[in-house]
């Protein structure tokens, strides 16, 4: 079994030639986690991939993750940034999904001007072009389900996950049994899935954490394990890394054939990026 995360973010510090976004340092995770580290955590926990996914206090820049994939061809890939209120000429997007290690594009609407773009129009440019290309995406957008759901159902060739599984940050034990409900109103979409990410930082108790276990099987299913995806996001976790992997492969009770399919097999098929 090739043990693969849906979702990790690696950053260098700031520095003055290398700027954040503004303000982007008050959501920062910590002052910075390169790849080095990653690799170590990775190694100690048992991870054989990741997908690497830049921090949006970084701004949209991807020159560090699409190095750091580069250089670890068979570990690492890439859901790279993009700005969804400037469009890119289709040569530009080509350009960039063609980069070494690239997998497809990770968006988040959470903060600022950001919330309204999926439902105002300023990022439907993107969607055609991504369905033509069959391009995975990865979207962050907890309480707008609904603009997910639209954009879905209008471009059924395009793949969409929902990261985190849709959860807002805050949410704990107690509010998932609502999250749950939003989010099974998508699983009759079968070109969306679901990112299982980082639901260690969901629970209201310590591994093995059984407040969120209700939630995963829920997920399970409504989606099957061909459409849900386990992910760390590794900097943000509560508890360890191996912890989080063990929720899935043996926390949680599942056969052997759906913890494969959790834990790397799904999302390689998702993403077009299959283990060696």
């Amino acid at each position: 079994m090739t043990v693969t995360d849906a979702q990790v973010h690696i950053w260098p510090a700031e520095t003055p030639s290398r700027p954040w976004a503004p303000g982007g340092a008050g959501y920062a995770h910590r002052r910075s986690f390169g790849v080095a580290e990653l690799l170590a955590e990775m190694d100690t926990a048992g991870v054989d991939r990741a997908v690497l996914v830049p921090p949006g206090w970084e701004g949209d820049r991807n020159d560090y993750v699409l190095g750091s994939a580069a250089a670890h061809p068979g570990r690492l890939a890439v859901m790279v940034r993009l700005p969804p209120a400037a469009p890119l000429p289709p040569a530009q997007l080509d350009a960039l999904l063609e980069q070494p290690g690239v997998v497809g594009v990770r968006l988040t609407f959470t903060r600022g001007a950001a919330r309204s773009w999926l439902d105002d129009g300023t990022a439907d440019w993107l969607w055609p072009l991504l369905a033509a290309r069959r391009t995975p995406l990865a979207l962050y957008a907890p309480g707008s389900l609904a603009a997910v759901r639209r954009i879905a159902e209008r471009h059924p060739q395009l793949p969409v996950a929902v990261d985190h599984a849709g959860l807002a940050l805050g949410a704990r034990g107690a509010d998932l049994g609502a999250a749950l409900a939003v989010v099974r109103t998508l699983a009759r979409l079968p070109n969306v899935a679901l990112k299982a990410s980082c639901l260690p930082s969901y629970a209201d108790d310590g591994y093995p954490f059984r407040s969120v276990h209700g939630f995963v099987h829920g997920l399970l299913d409504a989606f099957g394990p061909r459409r849900v995806f386990w992910g760390s996001d590794l900097t943000r976790l509560p508890c360890t890394y191996r912890q989080s992997v063990h929720l899935f492969t043996q926390a949680l009770g599942l056969p052997e054939d759906v913890v494969a399919l959790l834990t790397g097999g799904a999302l390689s098929e998702w993403l077009g990026w299959p283990a060696r």
